[in-house]
């Protein structure tokens, strides 16, 4: 079969714990981010940016996602704040896809809000190709202004994903996929 086909049948998402180092050398990353932004982009608008926790970076934004988590829940436990300050430690990269889509004459949000969701695809397929293992990933801190603010986003930008970059410590296994007999329809009939 065509490479480029047995990649993309191939292709697995990898649990974020499951990824170590090494992860991509600055050359890999600048080819990684240089594919995710040649995605399908109405207007040329590019309503998307990156953000990328690498090293220490990576502690500095768990620390202050444990920092907003204290503050609304004073009860919580050490292991809850542990996981939060380990949120983007576990694999040796992360990538903030972040959305800047704004109201336009021509381009609806909703096709900017699309091209975005492609940036981060094609971010883990080209992790993929590389030989690294990817996981796209939101929760709560895309979700939560405070958490976006203390991560370096404006009020006008939101989380699409942050991928999870790294060497799976094992080959994913496949998840059970739809029948395409449940989900394709041919107009007409």
């Amino acid at each position: 079969m065509n490479p480029t086909l047995d990649l993309l049948l191939t292709r697995r998402s990898v649990a974020a714990a499951l990824l170590v180092a090494p992860g991509p050398d600055a050359e890999q990353l600048q080819t990684l981010l240089t594919i995710a932004s040649r995605v399908p982009d109405h207007g040329k608008l590019v309503p998307w940016r990156f953000i990328v926790f690498e090293g220490e970076s990576r502690v500095e934004a768990g620390r202050r996602l444990a920092a907003i988590a204290a503050a609304r829940q004073p009860d919580i436990s050490e292991a809850r704040l542990e996981d939060e300050r380990q949120r983007f430690a576990k694999a040796p990269l992360v990538v903030a896809v972040v959305g800047r889509a704004a109201e336009h004459v021509k381009i609806p949000v909703i096709e900017q809000i699309y091209s975005a969701g492609a940036v981060c695809l094609n971010l883990e397929i080209a992790a993929h190709a590389m030989g690294f293992g990817a996981c796209w990933l939101t929760e709560w801190p895309a979700y939560d202004a405070e958490a976006r603010a203390a991560l370096g986003l404006t009020d006008a930008e939101t989380i699409v994903g942050f991928i999870h970059i790294g060497t799976p410590t094992l080959k994913p296994t496949d998840r059970p996929r739809p029948a395409l007999e449940d989900i394709v329809s041919r107009f007409g009939d």
